[in-house]
């Protein structure tokens, strides 16, 4: 049987843009359904990859990437949040940029001079949209507030006093109140209590897990169908029989191989025709998708989205590192398997078809198979400092990763639309 290789070849990027290691991450900021509102796009910038307090740069980096990449790819076409200081703001520099999807934050650092807040009037006046960053209350800047369109607040450096005091003056103003670093279910609901509906945090990703409870047997079927896909050779009248007991699993197997991404000349009509024609390796990419999907039914999409983008970058990362590309991508896609389930990852492990190191990376081992995937974590966050320790202990290129990572935001976008 002929098999096709997983990992696409990383797309070329300019020249100066790779040479400076000048990268976005982004940071999903959903709304109360847990839909993805928009993203804050940061900065990477500098051989070191630590920020290190020049938010001009920061700023001009960011637009220019962003119009390099494209932003209605790297944001799903949704709200772009990007941070600006003064002068990018008052120099007409986020002009670059699409007025109805961009939301320009004014940093806690800014000063409201009389020009800034006519630049801020008149980019409203344009369509942009406007947020106030780590916004503590001050009378000078009111004049910003009444131009606002997002308040946020940090969720950590704030305490319930405060915040209260703070809501208290925004009354009667029309803004959306954003919590920042919220990272628990309790911290998220003390933030809706307070009146807040978007939040920016990995509140979604760390549920409370319900000690001593088992897998549901509804989605056992599915890990003995990642054991079936995952035997060397598959074994396909085991595979057709499992997948097809599973008719919600079946029709979305099919219909991701039916459509443009894969380019299969003629219509698709069963698991077995599938695998033959997409080859081994891309099969079991496409079902184990398929199974992500299904495992996340009830929850947040974004936890969907967040496992593809971290699959898809260990699978291209594997390249530089000697590992197996298709077990770089279970291991991205599983690792958010217990905020699917709700689940202990303890729980999870002793029945998925992995072998050990890959099971201690997903508990949360320090080892050798887990360090793309405890890379993309770090970015997810903006650790950059960790991103640079990883790359530097383990003698990786961080600019190939950089451009993996960029890979793997813009693969999971497409992705993400076949699989629901």
């Amino acid at each position: 049987m002929s098999t096709q290789a997983v990992a696409a070849p990383v797309r070329n990027y300019p020249i100066e843009l790779i040479g400076s290691l000048r990268y976005v991450a982004r940071q999903s900021i959903p709304n109360l359904r847990g839909s993805v509102h928009g993203y804050e796009l940061l900065y990477r910038s500098g051989d070191e990859a630590v920020f290190r307090g020049d938010f001009e740069v920061a700023s001009r980096t960011v637009l220019d990437n962003t119009v390099i990449f494209g932003m209605e790819k790297f944001t799903g076409g949704s709200f772009a949040f990007i941070n600006c200081t003064s002068e990018t703001l008052t120099e007409d520099l986020v002009r670059v940029l699409p007025p109805d999807k961009t939301v320009l934050e004014v940093l806690e650092t800014t000063e409201p001079s009389p020009d800034l807040v006519a630049a801020c009037r008149k980019l409203k006046t344009l369509g942009y949209r406007l947020a106030l960053d780590d916004f503590v209350w001050a009378p000078k800047f009111i004049p910003l507030v009444e131009l606002a369109d997002y308040i946020k607040v940090d969720f950590i450096s704030t305490g319930p006093t405060a915040r209260w005091e703070l809501l208290r003056r925004l009354k009667g103003y029309k803004v959306a109140l954003v919590a920042e670093k919220v990272e628990t279910q309790q911290e998220y609901q003390q933030a809706c209590s307070e009146g807040f509906t978007l939040f920016q945090g990995f509140y979604f990703c760390r549920p409370e897990l319900m000690k001593n409870r088992k897998v549901p047997s509804n989605h056992l079927c599915h890990f003995e169908i990642l054991r079936l896909l995952h035997t060397d050779p598959i074994d396909l009248d085991k595979l057709s029989r499992a997948v097809k007991r599973d008719e919600s699993l079946t029709y979305r197997i099919l219909r991701m191989v039916n459509s443009a991404a894969y380019a299969v000349r003629t219509e698709i009509s069963s698991v077995r025709s599938a695998l033959v024609l997409l080859g081994e390796e891309t099969f079991r990419r496409v079902a184990t998708l398929a199974i992500a999907t299904e495992l996340n039914t009830g929850r947040p999409p974004e936890i969907l989205r967040i496992a593809m983008v971290r699959a898809r970058f260990c699978e291209l990362a594997a390249a530089f590192c000697a590992f197996n590309p298709g077990e770089q991508y279970l291991l991205g896609m599983l690792s958010l398997l217990p905020a699917m389930l709700a689940v202990p990852m303890e729980e999870l492990t002793p029945a998925l078809p992995l072998r050990e190191g890959i099971r201690e990376a997903l508990q949360g081992t320090v080892n050798l198979e887990g360090r793309m995937l405890e890379w993309i974590k770090r970015n997810e966050c903006g650790d950059w400092k960790g991103c640079e320790m990883i790359v530097r202990s383990n003698g990786i290129d961080g600019i190939q990763l950089n451009n993996c990572y960029t890979e793997a935001v813009l693969w999971a976008e497409e992705q993400f639309h076949l699989a629901n």
